[in-house]
């Protein structure tokens, strides 16, 4: 009795455990996976062009506040299609509801490696994706780089 209460006490504070995590830091989580970067790519900015630091500031922070609406956006869609996908097709007052063709279309992965077993040709050849861009901002006790002269620190004899 006492070893079945204290595995439910250890599953409950696991999965506590868990989802605190997801919800407090999934970045960290996803980070230490993948701590490896990529060169930078073609036309970024020469030293001549760079723009202040107050500018990239005001960028990263309006780009961050896309993505959140983003992804707002993206678990409204998700929740409203529980409810419309289960609809047959037909009109629901002013709203009708049908299904067309997609014009999307994507290789059919399992089909081309039978080929290329069948063939001999060894490996299907998969290139990676294009890098994601991610923006962190820092906390407010860090220095910004590059420092300004005057802030940086004497060093004592």
């Amino acid at each position: 009795m006492l070893n079945r209460t204290a595995r439910r006490v250890s599953c409950g504070f696991r999965a506590v455990s868990d989802a605190v995590r997801s919800v407090v830091a999934p970045t960290a989580l996803v980070r230490s996976a993948q701590p490896e970067t990529v060169p930078d790519p073609e036309g970024v900015f020469t030293p001549e062009e760079m723009p202040g630091v107050e500018e990239v500031e005001a960028t990263a922070a309006a780009y961050n506040t896309a993505c959140d609406a983003g992804r707002a956006a993206d678990r409204g869609k998700r929740e409203a299609r529980k409810l419309l996908d289960r609809l047959p097709a037909g009109v629901y007052g002013r709203v009708t509801v049908e299904r067309t063709p997609s014009s999307r279309t994507t290789a059919d992965l399992d089909s081309i490696r039978a080929t290329y077993e069948r063939l001999g040709l060894g490996p299907v050849p998969m290139r990676t994706c294009a890098p994601s861009l991610r923006i962190t901002e820092a906390a407010a006790d860090v220095v910004a780089f590059p420092a300004p002269a005057d802030a940086a620190p004497a060093l004592a004899a």
